[in-house]
């Protein structure tokens, strides 16, 4: 079988980059060269197994974007473990189940984070241990460093290296195993196959690491070019564009949301970074917001598509390529895209250029299944072909463009109406700063299109907007239902939660 560990990105960075900075702590401080951090990953790897810890044993690790999260995420890699990010966000319940789906063996936190992890641990009874600044009563992961590891275990290519659980819309979540091959191909496709990246490149870390997003495209490209990172453990816009300005940062990953956020905040902001590079990922980029970016901070946004189940990249518009607005470029390297059939399940049936149908791929980036659910698995993965539930269409030029969720359909009297479609068209209002558009159950129409609107308190009504949408949109898309919000209830990897403003709004029969 073939070897291959995905902490070699660390390691082989180390050797070749000893002395470049490859972590800037934005908290802590501290700027770690790259031979420093895999020397601490190598200690936490030491201790890791003076806890038993050992190929093939699952760890948790429940870290903010703070240094320590690479130290224990490579340290995990370099015993031959499995990790298993934890989202920030949820519950000790939520986090519970987690823990016991994936047997993990160690859940390691930070101290910040402790008071959820250790509810967790004792309802799923799992050993914590912390890391970060001591806690009475909790051992610290530094206190078991015996003599550091000499170098990483080896692990075989087709070895799960990650386990990231997916955020079900329905029922409990999913654990995608993705393998060290998945993970290692993902990094270096996307650091030398998509877009001119240098070894003197600064990115920004404001993704969340236990995210497929940050952790493969912003953790490990960076590690793998010989970058430096910059970790922002908390986002807001403006304290973004002070830390990008201050480390010159020249490349920035982000979601819809962050880039809202970022022009939000530009007013205000004495200076603007000089960025080299943006990418878009997540969730649809409205077209408004990548002009106006382009404008304000005269950078170029290549909006990418990727999940967890494919390590995350699948397509991103890039050089080669060309750009289109609006799409999501063209498959990446060694990864087929296509447009299947939606309403067929048992077979993949590709449908011509044009026509719009479910979006499927395969690739040396399609994961290795769910974890303990074998039918869900069946259900994905057909004919060698992920089914992504997402639905698109294929142009004659390759541009791979994302309409909607399958299950974000709304069908108003009989017409499939894509939010998509709505939400562009409302974003270009000036007035409207985010907007999200749900189905509401409707006695006469089935279902009715209702807009979850941010907006500049007073600056517009309901109906004021309702009838300049009329003139964009066609009879059966327009809105007829405006909610004003003061924010859109966002998940932990920043994607609007759909399924909440539809608990919130749902019922309502104004």
């Amino acid at each position: 079988m073939t070897q291959l560990s995905l902490a070699t990105v660390l390691a082989e960075s180390a050797r070749k980059y000893p002395d470049k900075i490859a972590v800037i702590d934005s908290v802590t401080t501290e700027r770690i060269t790259y031979r420093e951090l895999w020397q601490q990953t190598l200690a936490y790897a030491s201790a890791l197994q003076a806890k038993g810890i050992g190929p093939g044993d699952v760890v948790a690790i429940q870290i903010p974007n703070l240094a320590d999260f690479p130290r224990v995420y490579y340290a995990t890699l370099a015993v031959g473990a499995t990790i298993v990010p934890m989202h920030l966000l949820l519950t000790p319940e939520e986090n519970a189940y987690v823990l016991t789906d994936s047997g993990a063996k160690l859940l390691v936190a930070h101290s910040s984070q402790l008071e959820n992890a250790v509810a967790a641990s004792k309802i799923a009874e799992v050993d914590v241990v912390s890391v970060g600044p001591a806690v009475p009563g909790i051992e610290r992961l530094e206190e078991a460093v015996t003599t550091p590891l000499r170098t990483y275990v080896s692990r075989e290519a087709e070895d799960v290296a990650v386990i990231f659980y997916t955020s079900g819309t329905t029922g409990k979540p999913k654990g995608a195993l993705l393998t060290h091959l998945n993970l290692v191909m993902n990094t270096i496709v996307n650091v030398f196959d998509i877009h001119d990246l240098h070894e003197d490149d600064v990115t920004m870390g404001c993704l969340p690491l236990f995210h497929t997003f940050g952790q493969t495209v912003g953790m490990n490209g960076t590690f793998r070019m010989g970058g430096t990172l910059v970790l922002l453990a908390r986002f807001t816009g403006e304290a973004a564009i002070q830390l990008m300005v201050k480390e010159n940062v020249t490349i920035f990953h982000g979601v819809p949301t962050m880039y809202i956020g970022l022009l939000e905040a530009a007013g205000k902001a004495e200076k603007l970074p000089e960025l080299r590079l943006c990418v878009s990922g997540g969730a649809s980029l409205p077209v408004a917001v990548l002009e106006k970016f382009n404008e304000t901070f005269h950078a170029e946004i290549f909006e990418g598509y990727g999940l967890s189940e494919t390590s995350p990249t699948a397509t991103t518009n890039q050089p080669a390529f060309g750009t289109k607005p609006g799409t999501v470029g063209h498959p990446i390297w060694g990864v087929e895209v296509e447009i299947a059939r939606p309403e067929i399940d048992e077979r993949i049936e590709l449908l011509p250029d044009g026509e719009l149908g479910e979006i499927v791929i395969r690739g040396h980036n399609v994961f290795a299944g769910y974890l303990n659910n074998p039918s869900a698995t069946q259900e994905a993965v057909v004919d060698g072909w992920f089914r992504t539930g997402d639905l698109g269409t294929k142009d004659e030029n390759g541009f791979i463009a994302i309409v909607d969720r399958k299950k974000d359909l709304v069908i108003r009297g009989g017409f499939n109406v894509y939010p998509r479609e709505v939400e562009e068209a409302l974003a270009r209002h000036p007035a409207v700063q985010q907007v999200a558009v749900i189905g509401v159950p409707d006695a006469t129409h089935g279902e009715e299109i209702c807009a979850v609107v941010v907006a500049d308190p007073g600056s517009i009504s309901a109906d004021e907007l309702i009838e300049w949408s009329r003139e964009k949109l066609g009879k059966h898309k327009y809105p007829r239902k405006i909610r004003f919000a003061e924010s859109l209830p966002l998940g932990p990897s920043f994607k609007v939660l759909k399924r909440e403003l539809r608990k919130t709004y749902g019922s309502d029969a104004q």
